[in-house]
């Protein structure tokens, strides 16, 4: 039921430092705080076991709910320079996506709870209509006449004069887009009102609705807005058609109280005000930026290079950045705890003793403290691309891609029905388009335990078998790496990652590249690992964006002009796209997915390589892996190989190959120009994955098995297996000191 949901404010801390808890308790009086270090997450029957330490008991906590408020919005806060004292117009520029979903608010400054103010709106019947209120009872609206399309652009200038009651609303569709909407102008003499605007915030995409308690915001609108502007005084039919193809001449520009250019400061959240009194105002809940504005004609596809084709705003009804729960318990971390994952668990109490939830976070060593020689990666950006995904519920192919019955887990029913706790960028809005950030500040079921076996949870297998075979690590996460650098990583002889470090920086990607060059060891123990190329925001790094451009196994593809981050201007999507495939970083890289059955890999020629012998010590036969807890095979879901045309190292051993997949294993889209019947585990000839060795620079080295599947497979026979062996063979020798020598003909 998950009556108990909370997240941390922070994932990463070192001693002395506090993490701040939200909970939110549906119907849970009271619960009991517990700080636990987390060892194994997997409790399925054929799984390790699920692990935990209880390190400090917090007591009994008072339950209490704590609601979203989710939807993007602008807002422009209250200023008397905002009221126009008499007769006004407002012009924008408007992209709806889902008009006639119900009412819906582009502009406003009102309390509809008190009928005041006014504000321009998409109705029900997806007209515009024109809404104005005195506070005191009296009320007046006009419907335009013509419908506004979908997916369309359409200006929109609308106007009222309290003396006369004169109002009027006209819409163009933008010159230039194909189909463009239906003109139209409706004028009407309403009831002569003084809108109610003292005090009153400016919002766009949603209006107040007078609460005080969350949720506060309403008729939230899904679609685009581009420069809107508020305007003083009656407009002359002039003005009226200058604004409509996009203008304003110089004795409107008099009129103008506030016009907000959104192609400014396109990396934040502030909305730039342009007119004479610096009303600059806010997005609230992340609405997307960097998106193709009205006058975007495709010569452009670099935001940076002319942000006026970008002056767009993407607002949708389920975004959001941060839940804004109030702190219900701290931990301050002490002095002495060991680096590893930890949890706060909470615990219902009293008829709801059952219920549990853990929110982890991580511990890391303090600066300049003694460290271990190893450290495990705790790949935090990618549980945040992982966050709250719904394509299991969402997609009608799912199926399809696991080659059997999908049987859906209760968190993710409950996932499905609570729309509220966000979305991830697999998934896409309500409006269709894709989902381009994500945030850690609200409850989030991809860092959930005893769920499925994915992401966090899957990582927690490297994590168990580490303290299973007694090797000292430490944690380093992600987000260290993304803001320190070579820093985070350089104390370490070895670097070992989970599952699935799917998502990377520039800055972790340059990082990781530095460490290897100068000597360090990388134990790359996943699939489907440094893929996408991802942006973290400038000023909040609990925000991460993602841009899904041209190619690669995705949910939904970047729209055209859109592959920029809004956040750092970089190109976004693949690493390989970018010309740095994996490959040239780990020696592997993605080749095919598929979800039915894991696989055994065979032994290769170069496992007899004197370089490489030592990996197999204690090893005996050829076949590797043909068991394990995720497809009873240790290759398998995300699978890659190496490939010398991307930049597998020449001297690259192949170690050992994955064989007999099944035609549910499919190629990934980069690695066909286009589709055929022979892209299967079956048929394809290059559909499978790779054990690769090879050493660095500097005494580096580098060990990669190419499987998602690989980690899930350490605990066979209670961690006595080929899988294992094989594993701590690499480890205990990339942790000791003795450098590797490249070999002589390395890089011939």
């Amino acid at each position: 039921m998950h009556r108990i949901l909370g997240y941390a404010d922070r994932w990463t801390l070192r001693s002395g430092e506090t993490v701040r808890i939200q909970a939110s308790c549906d119907n849970v009086a009271r619960y009991r705080a517990d700080i636990v270090r987390l060892i194994c997450g997997d409790d399925m029957p054929a799984g390790p076991g699920f692990k935990e330490t209880v390190i400090a008991e917090l007591g009994e906590i008072a339950g209490r709910f704590q609601p979203i408020e989710i939807g993007s919005f602008g807002l422009v806060e209250a200023d008397p320079a905002l009221d126009t004292g008499g007769a006004f117009a407002i012009a924008l520029t408007i992209f709806p996506t889902m008009p006639g979903e119900g009412e819906q608010c582009l502009m406003a400054r009102a309390r509809p709870d008190r009928r005041a103010g006014s504000g321009l709106f998409i109705d029900d019947k997806a007209r515009l209509l024109l809404r104005i209120g005195d506070g005191k009872g009296g009320f007046a609206d006009l419907a335009a006449d013509v419908a506004v399309p979908a997916q369309r652009w359409l200006r929109i200038v609308a106007g009222y004069d309290p003396a006369s009651g004169a109002a009027f609303i006209a819409q163009r569709g933008v010159h230039g887009f194909p189909l463009d909407a239906p003109a139209g102008m409706k004028r009407a003499r309403l009831q002569s009102l003084r809108p109610a605007e003292t005090g009153l915030d400016l919002t766009f995409a949603s209006v107040w609705s007078g609460r005080e308690a969350k949720p506060r915001m309403t008729r939230f609108y899904n679609g685009r807005i581009e420069a809107p502007a508020l305007l003083r005084g009656n407009l002359a039919e002039s003005e009226i058609e200058a604004l409509l193809q996009g203008s304003i001449d110089d004795a409107t520009k008099t009129r103008v109280i506030a016009a907000w250019d959104f192609a400014q400061g396109m990396s934040g959240e502030r909305m730039i005000d342009t007119g004479p009194h610096g009303l600059h105002g806010r997005l609230v809940n992340m609405p997307t930026r960097a998106v193709t504005g009205a006058r975007w004609d495709g010569s452009v596809h670099d935001w940076t290079r002319d942000p006026s084709h970008y002056a767009a705003v993407h607002f949708h009804d389920d975004d959001l950045e941060d839940c804004g729960w109030e702190t219900d318990f701290t931990f301050t971390v002490p002095a002495n705890l060991k680096s590893g994952i930890y949890a706060a668990r909470l615990t219902g109490l009293g008829e709801h003793a059952g219920e549990e939830e853990r929110i982890p976070f991580f511990v890391v060593p303090a600066k300049g403290a003694a460290r271990a020689k190893i450290a495990f990666l705790a790949s935090t950006h990618t549980f945040m691309a992982y966050a709250n995904s719904h394509y299991r519920t969402d997609d009608a192919d799912m199926e399809m891609k696991s080659g059997n019955f999908l049987t859906l887990n209760p968190w993710e029913l409950y996932l499905n029905e609570h729309r509220e706790l966000g979305m991830s960028p697999y998934d896409t809005h309500s409006d269709g388009t894709g989902v381009c950030y994500s945030s850690r500040l609200r409850p989030l079921f991809s860092m959930q335990v005893k769920n499925r076996v994915w992401a966090f949870n899957g990582d927690t297998h490297v994590t168990d078998w580490l303290d299973a075979t007694g090797f000292d690590y430490d944690i380093v996460t992600d987000d260290m790496i993304h803001e320190g650098g070579l820093a985070a990583l350089e104390p370490y002889n070895v670097i070992v990652t989970g599952a699935h470090p799917e998502y990377w920086s520039t800055g972790m990607w340059d990082a990781a590249v530095e460490y290897q060059q100068q000597g360090g060891r990388l134990m790359y123990l996943g699939g489907n690992g440094f893929y996408w190329r991802h942006a973290v925001h400038p000023g909040k790094p609990h925000v991460i964006e993602v841009r899904r451009a041209e190619s690669g196994a995705r949910y939904w593809g970047t729209a055209p002009g859109e592959a920029y981050h809004s956040f750092t201007g970089e190109y976004g999507g693949l690493w390989r796209r970018l010309g740095r495939p994996p490959q040239g970083l780990v020696g592997v890289g993605t080749v095919a997915t598929g979800f039915d059955f894991g696989s055994y890999y065979r032994r290769m020629k170069d496992a007899s390589n004197p370089r490489a012998a030592w990996i197999f010590e204690g090893v005996a036969g050829d076949i590797i892996g043909d068991f394990g807890s995720k497809g009873s095979g240790a290759a398998g879901e995300e699978i890659d190989r190496a490939d010398f045309s991307l930049g597998t190292p020449a001297h690259a051993l192949i170690i050992a190959r994955s064989e007999a997949h099944s035609r549910y294993f499919n190629l990934a889209p980069e690695e066909t120009l286009f589709h055929h019947p022979t892209i299967n585990g079956e048929e394809a000839e290059a559909c499978y994955a790779d054990i690769v060795f090879y050493e660095c620079p500097n005494g580096g080295a580098l060990f990669a098995t190419g499987s998602i599947s690989w980690p899930a497979a350490l605990a066979h026979e209670g961690y006595n297996n080929n899988v294992s062996r094989i594993t701590e063979n690499v480890l205990r020798r990339f942790a000791d000191d003795a450098p590797f020598e490249m070999p002589d003909d390395a890089g011939k």
